[in-house]
């Protein structure tokens, strides 16, 4: 039988008040075996204090200490549940399936959300009804934990990302709105190990404009067993056929499937390469750039969007 836990709540009138105010985020963590890396992760969640929050965490059956320290903070967190599964995305889907909330997203349990992350993201999402979902700026922790990278803002459009311009995504540090998870098919696709983040950024991208924010969010931690870093060649080639099949239900995906094609082959010859980025890919960016989403930024005590 699976071993299910859950915590009751009983907020105080202010806290009660308070929590109304924000947005409810439904934040799931997948796990299997990560007893090294998951009370980091725990604890970057419970420190956020975030006051409407449905945190719920998703176990494999892992056979380490896993278990052991997710039940010492099981008195903070919604619940957690432990049964074999499918792999991480089937995880993910379960604890979405057990969770409510307007503001959806994941923290595997390997990463970290930054100090006030929640608060990125329960505010921007207040501020901004219109936007659907949301990415920060992209950033890295060493295996230890230490904050080592944070990247530039990135700009994002659909036809930018299946072009292969800025196609990453990063997974920690983006949330959506539920009724976008539901345009979307409300799932993500389990049949596979890796990149299926990637495939369901390409579904919201059907339906949404992707903002970036300004804002350090969630970062991804590097560790020896992490699937995009031990094959990262396997993990693009994956993602050049799930682009490949999305274009095919598109108007102008033929002339991008070319050009994809065209690009992943010239990337192999030295002589080719630089005339080939300099000409082509230099100036469909310039053009691109005028489809971008402009960038969130906290300003004078308030989120505004603005042009870069």
């Amino acid at each position: 039988m699976p071993t299910i836990t859950e915590s009751t709540i009983h907020p105080d009138v202010d806290s009660a008040t308070r929590a109304k105010s924000w947005p409810r985020i439904a934040l799931i963590t997948p796990v299997f075996n990560s007893g090294r890396y998951i009370e980091q992760t725990i604890r970057s969640v419970l420190a956020q204090s975030y006051p409407n929050l449905d945190y719920f965490i998703v176990d494999g059956g892992s056979t380490d200490n896993t278990i052991e320290i997710i039940r010492k903070y099981e008195g903070s967190i919604s619940g957690w549940i432990s049964e074999p599964d499918k792999g991480m995305y089937d995880a993910i889907n379960k604890g979405f399936s057990s969770t409510a909330g307007d503001l959806m997203g994941w923290i595997s349990a390997t990463d970290q959300l930054h100090a006030g992350a929640l608060s990125i993201v329960g505010s921007v999402f207040r501020e901004f009804p219109g936007v659907e979902w949301i990415t920060g700026r992209p950033t890295s922790f060493s295996e230890e934990g230490m904050t080592i990278e944070i990247g530039s803002i990135p700009r994002w459009s659909r036809v930018g990302f299946l072009a292969g311009f800025n196609r990453y995504i990063q997974q920690e540090c983006t949330f959506w709105r539920r009724s976008l998870w539901t345009k979307a098919g409300a799932y993500v696709d389990a049949s596979r190990r890796s990149a299926s983040d990637f495939e369901l950024w390409l579904r919201f991208f059907r339906h949404a404009r992707l903002y970036p924010v300004d804002g350090l969010i969630g970062g991804y931690r590097y560790h020896p067993d992490a699937d995009s870093i031990v094959n990262i060649d396997g993990y693009n080639r994956i993602c050049d056929g799930i682009v490949e099949k999305e274009l095919e239900g598109v108007p102008w995906g033929r002339a991008l499937q070319t050009l994809n094609r065209t690009s992943r082959a010239v990337a192999h010859i030295r002589v080719l390469r630089g005339f080939w980025y300099w000409t082509v890919i230099r100036g469909l960016d310039w053009i691109l750039r005028r489809d971008l989403t402009p960038v969130i930024q906290f300003r004078s005590e308030r989120w505004v969007m603005t042009k870069r």
